[in-house]
């Protein structure tokens, strides 16, 4: 089996932070990643783009413990059938958090590669919210430690809200889907958009869904 330069940098990373990292509690997480395929997103488009959020992603993994569950989807436009992509590991003596980690990296890595071979098909929408009400309902907040990380610009383009538009408001939850859940994430908050200022609007409306959605804390970041 050939390994691009890519790949190896990606295991090199996912090997040397499972050396480093250590485990904060024993009790099994829940962790959904959410990969944004909409074209504003310069993950499908960008492979060093990709690679850093692939390690960055790959960090929040390596140290699960035991009966962790990991869950992978994508999101875009309104569509099931366009988001097809559906990967669920659940951490064990054979599925180790290194392993899924590597694999997980690999496969954020190869997003770009994925959407040029026509096997990814970037959206031409950016359904969010509708994402964050699909999963959770498949979620259980008070079962097990519970974060969502959102691989996406945060630029919410759908019937709901259009936070490409200057001044776009996000609605609030219409109940605390996620109470109980420890934090949502979103990796490359405002990407694309070439503004701090639209980044910290965008930081402000996100942080006051995840308030009201019943999460313990946003992280939100543009960079890292």
């Amino acid at each position: 089996m050939r390994f691009s330069a890519l790949s190896l940098v990606v295991a090199a990373f996912v090997a040397m932070s499972f050396t480093a990292a250590r485990a904060e509690a024993t009790s099994a997480k829940t962790i959904v990643i959410g990969l944004d395929l909409s074209k504003s997103n310069p993950l499908v488009k960008d492979d060093a783009y990709a690679a850093r959020v692939a390690a960055r992603t790959a960090k929040e993994l390596v140290a699960l413990p035991l009966k962790s569950r990991v869950m992978l989807r994508t999101f875009g436009s309104y569509d099931a059938s366009a988001n097809g992509l559906k990967v669920d590991q659940v951490i064990s003596a054979h599925a180790r958090p290194e392993a899924v980690a590597q694999g997980i990296a690999a496969l954020v890595a190869s997003v770009p590669k994925l959407v040029r071979e026509g096997k990814l098909t970037a959206q031409g929408m950016t359904n969010i919210v509708p994402f964050l009400d699909t999963m959770s309902q498949v979620v259980d907040c008070h079962a097990s430690d519970t974060r969502v990380i959102l691989v996406t610009d945060g630029f919410e383009d759908s019937e709901y809200a259009k936070l490409t538009r200057r001044g776009g408001k996000l609605p609030a939850p219409d109940a605390a889907t996620y109470e109980g859940c420890d934090e949502l994430m979103i990796l490359g908050l405002g990407q694309g958009g070439g503004s701090p200022a639209a980044t910290a609007h965008l930081r402000k409306e996100w942080q006051a869904y995840a308030t009201k959605a019943g999460f313990g804390r946003f992280t939100g970041l543009f960079d890292w």
